[in-house]
């Protein structure tokens, strides 16, 4: 690589991120926030560059992959660190932040792939296999995770005990391990459209995917220190409108979800649907499947209990979800009413969490 291609955004906006925020700028003041705020947007941008070099390089569907990887480990990180730092007081932020994903990544992220692609080509067409396959193992943890601890008489709440909570935890590892080798080896033309790979397309070299990765690495765990850096400043403008704490997670998760949901906003403009589905849906899955057990791993390590259990309002909004996700993509193409419908039952969503 030249010289003067370091001095693209895509490397300029990053290295500044991780300046500004060691400098120790953030949170003293309004001015210094919408700095962070312009520098966190340019890092999220630069992410999605650098994932889309990567995803060039290595191929659909390891491309999709590696970033809904990165973000979840990184997720993770955040979850933990909060968690432990919050003690008994974040008992129920695993599930909040993992339900908040959920449903941002099936109902806005998908939601405007399928609305913009719709708007711009009619119809898109897609591998329904890869759908069905994405769903099965979505659907699995998401009930095994986030509904089934209302119903289990162990403990009182909507809580695991050590056992139940160490079981939950290998079944989601054993379903998204078994979906990786089906989607990497097994079935991987499950999850490739011929047509959204044209010859002749660009395919960087080695060193600078390699650079890129590396950088794509750091985009993200600025985007994520730099949320939660922000985080106060969130929460005091969220109460500043008279809205519920609650709001505050699932502002995080939007920041945290940009990178994924620009690069599959991008995929649809470029009538590369079946692209935009890989990193919707596989963020899903790799959110729920391994958060989860990072989690109780950490929970059973420092004592700290565990919300998991929806109450009745989200095992709604959830459930349709669910179900208007898989009707829409029953078929193996899309249309704007599809997508039109998921941003209305996101925006019921987010009403409910200000309005509950």
């Amino acid at each position: 690589m030249k010289l003067k291609e370091f001095l693209h955004y895509t490397y300029i906006f990053p290295l500044l991120a991780v300046g500004y925020y060691f400098s120790g700028l953030m949170g003293t003041g309004v001015f210094f926030d919408v700095i962070a705020g312009i520098l966190l947007t340019g890092s999220v941008l630069s992410a999605v560059h650098h994932a889309e070099v990567v995803a060039h390089k290595v191929g659909e569907p390891f491309g999709t992959i590696i970033l809904a990887l990165c973000i979840t480990i990184i997720e993770v990180a955040l979850i933990i660190s909060l968690m432990i730092a919050g003690g008994d007081q974040a008992i129920t932020l695993a599930r909040d932040t993992i339900f908040a994903a959920v449903m941002l990544i099936l109902n806005g992220i998908l939601g405007i792939c399928i609305l913009i692609g719709g708007v711009k080509y009619y119809e898109q067409f897609f591998a329904r296999t890869s759908a069905t396959t994405y769903l099965v193992s979505i659907v699995s943890i998401l009930v095994l995770t986030l509904v089934l601890p209302n119903f289990t008489s162990s403990v009182n709440g909507p809580f695991y005990n050590t056992p139940q909570l160490i079981f939950i935890s290998i079944a989601c590892l054993v379903i998204y391990g078994i979906f990786l080798m089906v989607q990497t080896v097994r079935h991987r033309n499950y999850f490739i459209v011929a047509e959204e790979h044209p010859e002749g397309v660009y395919i960087p070299s080695t060193i600078k995917t390699i650079i890129s990765f590396i950088f794509l690495v750091i985009c993200l765990a600025i985007v994520v220190m730099m949320a939660k850096g922000l985080s106060t400043t969130i929460e005091n403008m969220v109460q500043g409108f008279g809205a519920p704490k609650s709001l505050v997670g699932v502002i995080i998760a939007a920041v945290v979800l940009l990178p994924e949901g620009v690069a599959a906003i991008r995929a649809a403009r470029s009538n590369q649907i079946q692209s935009s589905l890989n990193l919707a849906l596989g963020s899903a899955l790799a959110s729920i499947g391994l958060t989860i057990p990072a989690v109780a791993i950490v929970c059973i390590m420092y004592d700290i209990p565990l919300v998991l259990g929806l109450d009745k309002k989200d095992i709604i909004l959830l459930s349709l979800s669910v179900f208007i996700v898989m009707l829409s993509l029953s078929r193996g193409k899309t249309n704007i009413l599809y997508g039109t419908v998921l941003l209305v039952n996101l925006a019921a969503y987010i009403f409910t969490v200000i309005v509950p």
